[in-house]
Order: C-alpha cells, then structure tokens, then sequence
C-alpha cells in the first residue's frame, strides 16, 4: 500500500505519502488563496523526498472538507485527476475528522471546529478521535454556544470564537498525514470511506446573477 492523501479543504495546502504502516513524507504550507499554486509542487516535493514516482501510488486520499468552494475542489479535482490517470481507487475522508484523528491528548467527547467564514465555523462533535456523533454543520458560535459548552474544542475556528469554544486547543488546521493514516486504519480493517465527494454544506460565495440587464445593438 502506498497511499497519496491530500487536503485542500483548510487554509493548509497538505500532501502525504503513507505506506500502510507509517508515514514516508509529507508536506503542509499555509496559504488560503494559493491552494492552486502550491498543490502540485507539494506533491512533487513529497515524491522526491520519498524517492519514488508517482506511478507508484496504489490510492489516493483526500479531503471532502466541509470547507469553502474555491479551494476545496482544488483538492479534489486533483485527486480525481490522479485517480484516472494512476488507474487507483480515490478515497474520501472528512477533513474534519482528520483533525480530530490528531486530537490523540483529549479525553471523552469534543468539538472539532475550522473557520467557515463569513462569521461562521464548519464544526461536530466528537466521542473520541476516530468516532464522530454528529453530522458535519456550519453555523454561527453563537448560535452552538449551549450545544458546545463544556466540551474542549480543536481547530482553528474555535480558536478565532474563545466566548463559545473556551481552551481552544491545536491542530489548527488539517494535516495529510493524519488522513492518510486514518484512511489506512480503515482501509486495514475492512470500513468503507466516503466518495471523493465535496462536502460545502452551503452555497458557493460567487453566485450568477439572477437578473441580467440585456443590451441589444441598436
């Protein structure tokens, strides 16, 4: 097994190879609009390091997010891309639960939140770090305030909201090696994971215009 994993669905740009047993290399930059930009060079910087080919790669992970539009389907447009071209399976997994796969230091239930904007966080709650007990929502702090209170909280929206998520602690964002190998573990023990499927929970900012003002030559 020899798994390429990559999100773009967080302000990281993050790639990993992950062999089944362990992580062989990775990569993570932080840069909200560069993720076109940054993606393939990362891949490639992965693969070198690693000494291998990309030909090499039995399986592609990647982030459904939630997260917003523009960068997530840079992440997984590519992973469909390799998917093809590689002829291997593309797995999705929830970029939410790759940071809360991280979260190995907090003890029973916990909120896994990442910043949504527009004022609002992407976030569920969380039994331990493989198990999540609530679908993935988007919505305002405060607006989860008493859903959220008393539980710790990991990602970098709850630290941008400290009146709902109190002790807001790291992983910031989303890293690729914590994807892949919970895609692995998975992967090991037979559990199915997601389409590669993007995972917005709502509407694009960039939207049509819904009335046009018709010019006609004269």
């Amino acid at each position: 097994m020899l798994l390429l994993a990559l999100d773009t669905a967080t302000p990281a740009v993050t790639v990993a190879l992950h062999d089944g047993t362990s992580v062989v290399a990775e990569s993570s930059q932080v840069d909200a609009r560069r993720h076109g930009e940054l993606l393939l060079p990362a891949v490639d910087r992965v693969l070198a390091e690693a000494g291998l080919k990309l030909d090499a790669v039995t399986g592609i992970v990647v982030g459904v997010g939630p997260g917003p539009y523009t960068g997530l389907r840079v992440g997984l447009m590519t992973a469909d891309t390799f998917g093809l071209a590689l002829g291997v399976p593309v797995h999705g997994v929830c970029t939410l639960d790759g940071l809360a796969y991280e979260a190995e230091d907090v003890e029973g239930h916990f909120v896994v939140a990442t910043d949504a904007r527009r004022k609002e966080v992407y976030w569920a709650r969380y039994a331990d770090p493989r198990t999540r007990v609530t679908e993935a929502a988007v919505d305002r702090p405060a607006d989860i305030a008493e859903a959220v209170a008393g539980l710790p909280a990991v990602g970098a929206g709850a630290r941008l909201y400290p009146d709902t998520f109190p002790g807001a602690r790291g992983p910031e964002n989303v890293s690729a090696a914590a994807l892949a190998a919970l895609a692995a573990e998975k992967l090991a023990a037979g559990e199915e994971l997601l389409e590669p499927r993007p995972l917005y929970l709502r509407r694009p900012d960039a939207q049509v215009p819904k009335n046009y003002k018709v010019v006609t030559p004269k």
